[in-house]
Parts: structure tokens; sequence; C-alpha cells
């Protein structure tokens, strides 16, 4: 019998100084079964740094042509393709060529900086993507906001991000490793 995902329902309240962008989003996170908190708390975080009303969680895990997250046009275009974690090359040349943005959030410490180092230089050719690296006590940290009811509040300003709940307030920096370049965006 196959394991079913685990549902999140997380009021996050979002306080971006860096967009002028102050909102709560009512969200409910489906967290797959080989999921960890801290995947699925960086999977939060991706969305608290580009909260809108039309970006959405997709499948994720459990579908291999789609992102973590997305934001899609009127007309169903790609605008926005958002992976966490450490994908590979093959996945992210096939984002940019589909999504008119591509962003990555890598964590996992060590790994990731391995990861970089093997995927990065073939990637530079990509002017729609951009690659950060989340530092791994920061992520480890958020894995301790997981509820399965959670609230949190989000402030960015000057690119640093504070997460917070009732007990617990976190400070993740991250660290850009590639930016998109003006022209495709």
């Amino acid at each position: 019998m196959a394991l079913k995902a685990t549902i999140f329902k997380a009021q996050l309240t979002v306080s971006d100084t860096d967009r002028g962008y102050y909102v709560t989003h009512a969200l409910t996170i489906a967290r797959h079964p080989s999921e960890t908190d801290e995947r699925m708390m960086v999977r939060l975080l991706a969305f608290a740094l580009h909260a809108s009303d039309s970006l959405q969680f997709t499948a994720g895990l459990s579908t291999d042509d789609e992102p973590d997250l997305w934001e899609k046009s009127p007309t169903n275009e790609i605008d926005l393709w958002i992976d966490v974690g450490l994908p590979d090359e093959k996945r992210l040349r096939k984002a940019c060529g589909r999504a008119r943005q591509v962003v990555v959030y890598a964590y996992g410490g060590n790994k990731a900086d391995i990861w970089w180092s093997r995927v990065g230089p073939a990637l530079d050719r990509f002017d729609n993507l951009s690659v950060f690296q989340l530092p791994r006590a920061a992520t480890s940290d958020l894995a301790t906001l997981s509820e399965r009811g959670m609230s949190i509040a989000c402030m960015i300003s000057d690119g640093s991000i504070w997460l917070n709940d009732r007990t617990s307030n976190i400070c993740v920096e991250p660290a850009a490793w590639m930016n998109a370049r003006p022209g495709k965006q």
C-alpha cells in the first residue's frame, strides 16, 4: 500500500520591504512521504520569497515535469519555476527552456557545494536562471518550525529573511551563486 502525503496548514504572513509586499496567505502544503521537514520548510521559505496570489505549490516530488512551486500566466505559460534542493543539470536545462524565470534554492551544506561545483559551469549559459545557496544551519533551524498547523511571520528586508513563530526566530541569508541576467527575464 502506498503511503499518502501528510497535509500541513500554514498561516504565512509575509512582510517584504524589498518588494513592498505585505500579505497573509493561508496555505495547504502536502508533504510527500519521502520529504523531510527541512525540505518542506525550504519550500515554504521559497513561497515567502516569491509570494503572490498566483504562486502555487505543485505535485513536486511526485512529478518529474513540475517544479516545487510555479507561477503561471493567464495563458498557462510558466512565468516562474522554483526548485528546492539539488536538481540535476538536465532538469534545469528543461526548466530554463519552459519557463520565463527559473530559481533554485540549494541547501544541504557540503552536498550543495559539491553539486554546484559539478553543475554550475554548465548552467552559466542560461540567462533566466538564478541559484541561491541556503546555509545548512538555517535550513536545519527552519525544520524546527514545522507543525501540522503553523502560523509563521516572515520579514524580508535588504536580502535578509527572518521567520518566526510563537517560540523561535530564525534568520536566513541566502548566498547568490548565480543571478539571472536581464534580457531574458
